[in-house]
């Protein structure tokens, strides 16, 4: 038996973090069940730890000693078996720890413009650079005419590392070389509160003999426009700086300091996110002057902790026409990325590409569908590049946009047929965990309309969507946490969004809608701040997380933010409007119906505005009273965990009179009441109603779901529960017909319609072919987690499996498996027509067992194999 897939925080090898006692981790492979383990570490050659042979079936374990600056630990495990036999060591692993302290920084923070330029999207890159040489082995130095920042001596490196960071976007060039790969550097985040810095292994780019760095600024999210408004420019600062610290075995040879010298005169001479890029290629950086010193400090600086954003699948375009008579590339996938493009051309020859999601309902491009309803020229998204040829061969590539699109308007006066173009898709390096397949191709095609949404919004934090808006919307992580849990390995990127959650929530605890802040502070954004359903993502994430990869580390980090979220909750709840404290009678204390509420959010056939304003004139209780017993049970369940005893009990007693309000609201009449499927689907999914209550309400939502045809009419927060509420209550039939349905409002009406992502509306192309909304929102595609825990019925809870499949002749077969933290579980089945029945094949991964429910079987606990069952 051997130890494979070692991961430090669920990452694989990460270079310059700061996480205190990391969790280390391992999958078993080559045998049945580890009964014991030994984990050694060594720094510079040297065992620093050694653990012994420890009895456990456990596969991590916590690193406990106390982490230095710029310390390497290689790691490795070896495994006895279930019959006590040694394994070999597994293959080394490791992980480094960054700068962990403030007055380890000895660069300066420098700005690169003689003055800092204001006009948003019409500002040019800046391009830095800064020559050292290094000294040769015998002591005799290459060029004595060392810079200011280089006066440190080194010898040819073992181990080099460039520490770096922005205010902007950068990119980084040793001796003509890329650093690293990673792009979108160094990504979003409460800037002010926490800048993330990233750490590069470096040793083969420097050379014996003078070397040069060059890095090029963007604006990026500091100080460019994003946000639902588009109008946010400037956000964090009008200045765009640079910090950059270059050592070799921990000494520093090159510092960010006066001595670097700068030009705004390179080829791109405009960026931004959205906006996108002017670039001129024959433009070459000169006038290169002196940069000014900032003192900004080091208070904010953090590692990244996180894995990087990065170029990830090529997709090569089919050129068309459309009736216009435009030339349009059609990459055959919507996706969050950027295109390249290699020609051979004149000086002064141009270029435009535009980038859409869709054509029009004529067949021509558009990019309506996803501007402002307000189209006033500043909030538009243009996703355009607009390039100028230099003599001979060109290849270009944007390096600081990103736009969401499948299609290219190309506009250039060099025949098309001459250019190679390129379209990459761009996120966080997240490796994909869970593969679904089945005998229906719609469904099929929806499972990777999912992945796709995922991919297109996971670019350092979740995203609604890669075009107009790209907020990391609180509603949208906590509706689709469980089924991103499911696709991809997404811990890493969504711990460090709760670190954003968390240092942009508000001092009386409200949880701000989006997080990180990425437009200006407005009156309508204090009012949106602390919406329920919205703001108990800050329970519901870390929550699901920790159930998927067997972790507490997460709740802990959560625990004090969500404790004080609940509070606010509380706080409000007391807070009721006169008109309706006869209505509430005594349940009035925990009834919510003051505050602005998204609500359900994006229900067919209602208007969404007109559920604001009656939620702000007049309060609308249901939502927010029901989340609010949700997150106060939820808090209590977590500080059982955590063994805080006190506030288990209060946040229970909290929880059960919330439940009581909300019961007080929805049963006046003794049953619930209403023709919106939300109304049943809530109560069920979080736990507000007993069971024989929730037996009734499945039944009504069941008699509601056939009388709305096997439509669904629910929104963003009761979509991911609605056909498990379902399934769960035997109604499984009406849950596949649900699935299975393709007029709109459907999940397959948008893949009748040719989607291969998610849409944010039910009929984002309606039946006319009118484009509308954004056509890559991954909260929708929240069914697919329904897909896994209960269609395939593979659960996984703090490392216990259970397989609860629930088949239905309409899908013909189903294969799911999912790549947990504890190795591969794969779930199938399959309809025999011949026999009439289902057959069953499950497998369970080394050193784990799984509990089985197949239908007509008793249930039985199985371990690790693969077992079959008719």
């Amino acid at each position: 038996m051997k130890a494979v897939n070692l991961r430090t925080e669920f990452m694989h090898d990460p270079l310059g973090i700061d996480i205190n006692m990391p969790l280390l981790s391992w999958i078993c492979e080559g045998g049945k069940r580890q009964t014991a383990f030994e984990l050694s570490a060594s720094e510079n050659g040297e065992e620093i730890f050694n653990s012994g042979k420890l009895e456990s079936r456990e596969m991590r374990h916590r690193w406990t000693l106390k982490g230095k600056s710029r310390q390497r630990v290689y790691w490795k495990v070896r495994l006895w078996d279930e019959n006590d036999v040694p394994g070999d060591w597994s293959d080394e692993a490791f992980f480094e720890f960054g700068l962990l302290n403030a007055g380890d920084w000895k660069a300066r923070w420098i700005d690169p413009e003689k003055e800092s330029l204001t006009e948003v999207n019409n500002r040019p890159a800046s391009y830095l650079k800064a020559s050292f040489s290094m000294v040769k082995s015998d002591g005799t130095r290459l060029d004595d005419a060392k810079p200011e920042s280089a006066k440190l001596e080194g010898t040819k490196p073992d181990g080099a590392r460039l520490y770096i960071t922005a205010h902007g976007m950068y990119h980084a060039y040793l001796n003509g070389t890329r650093v690293g790969d990673a792009v979108l550097t160094p990504g979003t985040s409460e800037y002010k509160k926490r800048l993330e810095y990233q750490t590069y292994d470096v040793t083969a780019l420097i050379k014996d003999g003078d070397n040069e760095i060059e890095v090029i600024l963007g604006d990026g999210w500091y100080r460019g426009k994003s946000g639902m408004n588009n109008t946010a420019g400037n956000l964090y600062g009008t200045d765009i700086s640079l910090l950059a610290q270059l050592e070799v075995e921990g000494s520093p040879i090159l510092l960010t300091d006066g001595s670097w010298q700068a030009s705004q005169s390179g080829p791109i001479m405009k960026n931004g996110l959205d906006f996108g890029e002017l670039t001129d290629a024959r433009r070459v950086p000169d006038d290169w002057h002196s940069v000014r010193i900032e003192e900004f400090g080091y208070e904010n600086l953090v590692c990244s902790n996180n894995v990087p954003v990065k170029e990830k699948e090529e997709f090569t375009g089919k050129c068309i026409t459309t009736p216009e008579g435009k030339t349009v590339i059609d990459f055959g996938q919507n996706m969050a990325g950027y295109v390249s493009f290699t020609v051979e051309a004149h000086a002064g020859q141009k270029v435009r590409l535009v980038h859409g999601e869709s054509l029009d309902k004529d067949g021509n491009f558009t990019i309506e569908n996803f501007q402002n309803a307000n189209h006033t020229p500043e909030k538009r998204v243009p996703q355009e590049i607009n390039y100028i040829c230099k003599e001979g061969m060109n290849h270009y590539k944007p390096s600081f946009s990103i736009f969401g699109f499948q299609y290219a308007l190309v506009e250039t006066d060099i025949p098309v047929e001459k250019f190679s173009f390129h379209a990459h898709a761009v996120y966080s390096d997240m490796e994909q965990t869970g593969f679904f397949e089945c005998g229906n191709a719609p469904v099929n095609q929806l499972f990777h309309n999912s992945i796709w949404s995922m991919k297109g919004n996971f670019a350092d934090i979740p995203t609604d969507c890669p075009t107009r808006e790209r907020s990391g919307w609180t509603g949208d992580c906590g509706a689709f946490v469980k089924t991103g849990a499911y696709l991809m390995n997404c811990y890493p990127v969504l711990r460090k969004w709760l670190c954003e959650v968390r240092a942009e929530q508000c001092p009386n605890g409200a949880v701000p809608g989006v997080a990180p802040l990425n437009e200006q502070v407005s009156a309508f954004k204090k009012l949106s701040d602390g919406s329920a359903g919205w703001g108990d993502a800050i329970g519901i994430v870390p929550y699901t997380l920790s159930g998927f990869y067997g972790t507490e580390t997460i709740l802990e980090e959560n625990y004090d933010a969500l404790k004080r979220w609940v509070d606010f909750s509380v706080r409000r709840a007391s807070k009721t409007r006169l008109r309706n404290l006869g209505k509430f009678g005594k349940h009035a204390k925990y009834t919510v119906d003051k505050g602005f509420h998204w609500g359900e959010w994006l229900e067919p056939d209602v208007s969404s505005v007109t559920v604001l304003k009656d939620t702000l004139m007049k309060g609308a209780p249901e939502v927010p009273t029901a989340y609010l017993a949700y997150s106060s049970q939820l808090l209590s369940d977590i500080a059982e965990r955590l063994g805080k005893e006190e506030d288990r009990r209060k946040y229970s007693e909290i929880a059960e009179k919330a439940r009581a309000a909300y019961h007080n609201l929805q049963y006046k009449t003794g049953r619930i009441e209403s023709e919106r499927q939300a109304q049943y689907v809530r109560p069920i999914a979080l736990d507000l109603i007993s069971e024989e209550e929730k037996k009734d309400a499945a039944k009504a939502l069941n008699e509601l779901v056939i009388k709305c045809g096997y439509h669904l009419n629910t929104g963003f927060l009761s979509t991911p529960h609605l056909t498990g509420a379902l399934s769960r209550y035997g109604y499984t039939d009406t849950a596949y017909k649900l699935l299975l349905q393709d007029t709109s409002p459907s999940w397959l009406y948008s893949v009748k319609k040719g989607a291969n992502t998610i849409w944010e509306t039910w009929n984002g192309i309606d039946e006319d072919g009118n484009v509308h909304d954004s056509l890559n929102h991954y909260s929708y595609g929240a069914i697919t987690g329904w897909l896994f825990d209960s269609v395939a019925g593979i659960r996984i809870d703090g490392g216990r499996f259970l397989v609860e499949p629930q088949p239905d002749r309409s899908l013909g077969f189903v294969k799911a498996s999912y790549d947990s933290v504890y190795g591969t579980i794969v779930s199938s089945w399959k309809y025999n027509e011949d026999k009439g029945e289902f057959e069953y094949e499950i497998t369970v991964p080394s050193n784990m067992t799984a509990v089985l429910r197949l239908p007509g079987h008793d249930e039985v606990e199985v371990e690790d194999g693969t077992h079959r069952f008719a």
